[in-house]
Parts: structure tokens; C-alpha cells; sequence
């Protein structure tokens, strides 16, 4: 048998173990590509998370795989390359925070609910903490990791102002400047998070996050209505 054969072989096996009935279904809109491209990237974040970025390697994601090094080479040359890939992905599971049925016709509950999203545990587990912030940290070194996470943090500003936008027209809220009014809740949100990340106690962390959301409500002018206020500001 032939190195290209065996290589194909391995392709296959790599494919069967890692579809999902999910999978399956949508290989008519996915290429084989763009599959074994996220099974791979999935593969990096679970191993980034639990040994840390700096200690893994590609050939540490094949050994996970049970595959070649060569075939993660293959569509990632380096491990930087698998780096940006994974920013990508992070802006992809952060945007499913907008779980809106229809995005022309944006309801008052569903701003409540994104904003409700936002300030709970379901919004600070899409991503592991630890590698967000090193991720971020490395932002500051190279500017391609600086200019993604840009994208990520606007994509989501605008999400919400397009989401506040709609309110306004319809008259549920009145929010003079959307595009500020949303930043706002994210500088919130970002800062929330960092801050809490360093908490150990689990009643204070509910306090506080109920806090600032609180706070974010505010900011939009309408009443929480999905949860009692917090007793912070007394």
C-alpha cells in the first residue's frame, strides 16, 4: 500500500469518527474541507483548554485525533494558523447570544432576553475565560490577533445596536444613541466578567452580575422584569 493510499485511508477515518448525525446532514452545504477544519479546531480548543495554550502543540491535537501530524498540517501549516482559525470560531460561538427567531422584526422581550443572556452563566460558558485572555493578551504582540478580536467585539456591538435600533423604531424603548448605548452595556459586560472571574464567592459573583445587569437595563431605560433587583446600590 501506498503512502497516498494510506494518507486517503486516514483521511476517511479521521471524517467517520469525528460527523454527527448534524454532521451528516449538512455535508450537502459543508465541504469535506471546511468539516475536518472545525473537527480540527474543536479538537485544538479542547486541548488548549485543559493544557494551556503554550503547551499545545499540533502534534499533541494529532495524538487527540489518533491521526497523523501531517494531516492537521495539512490544512493547518502552523500552529499559528490554527490560532486565528480558533479566534474565528470564538466570534461564531459568541454571536449565538443573538438567539432571535427573526432579525428584521427584533421584539422588546427579545432585547430583555438578550440582555438577559448577556449577564449569565450560558453567555460566559460559550468560551473558556483562560484562553479568551490569552488570546487577548497575544493581541497585543500581533496585530492579525488585534484586528480579529476587533471584529469580534464590534460584531457584537452592532448585533445589539441593530437589536436597540429596532426597539426605538417601533417606540417599545427610547435610546437617543443606539451605537453608544451598546457599547456601554459591553464595556459592562467585558469589565463584569474579568472582574468576576477573580471571585470565589459564588453568592457575591450572582450579586454582582445581577448588579450590572441591572445597570445595563438602565442604560436602555426600561424596567428588569425578568428577575429581581439587586440591592447593591443601597
Amino acid at each position: 500500500m501506498n503512502n497516498q493510499s494510506i494518507y486517503k485511508i486516514s483521511e476517511i477515518r479521521l471524517l467517520l469518527s469525528s460527523l454527527v448525525v448534524s454532521d451528516i446532514i449538512s455535508m450537502g452545504r459543508k465541504s469535506l474541507k471546511e468539516i475536518r477544519q472545525l473537527e480540527i479546531i474543536k479538537t485544538f480548543y479542547k486541548v488548549a483548554k485543559k493544557e494551556g495554550y503554550e503547551n499545545t502543540s499540533i502534534a499533541k491535537i494529532a495524538k487527540v485525533m489518533d491521526i497523523n501530524p501531517s494531516l492537521v498540517s495539512h490544512y493547518f501549516e502552523t500552529k499559528e494558523d490554527l490560532t486565528y482559525a480558533l479566534i474565528d470560531y470564538i466570534l461564531e460561538r459568541y454571536l449565538l447570544i443573538y438567539t432571535i427567531k427573526n432579525k428584521e422584526e427584533v421584539t422588546l422581550e427579545d432585547l430583555q432576553k438578550t440582555i438577559e443572556m448577556l449577564f449569565s452563566k450560558k453567555w460566559n460558558l460559550l468560551f473558556d475565560d483562560g484562553l479568551f485572555y490569552t488570546f487577548y493578551a497575544l493581541a497585543f504582540r500581533e496585530k492579525k490577533i488585534k484586528a480579529k478580536y476587533k471584529t469580534i467585539l464590534d460584531s457584537l456591538r452592532l448585533a445589539l445596536a441593530s437589536m436597540i435600533e429596532q426597539c426605538n423604531e417601533k417606540h417599545l424603548i427610547n435610546v437617543p444613541t443606539p451605537k453608544t448605548a451598546a457599547d456601554l452595556i459591553f464595556v459592562l459586560v467585558d469589565g463584569a466578567y474579568f472582574y468576576l472571574s477573580l471571585e470565589n464567592d459564588k453568592k457575591a459573583y450572582a450579586e454582582r452580575l445581577e448588579y450590572y445587569k441591572n445597570k445595563a437595563y438602565e442604560i436602555l431605560g426600561i424596567d428588569n422584569s425578568f428577575s429581581p433587583g439587586s440591592t447593591l446600590d443601597t
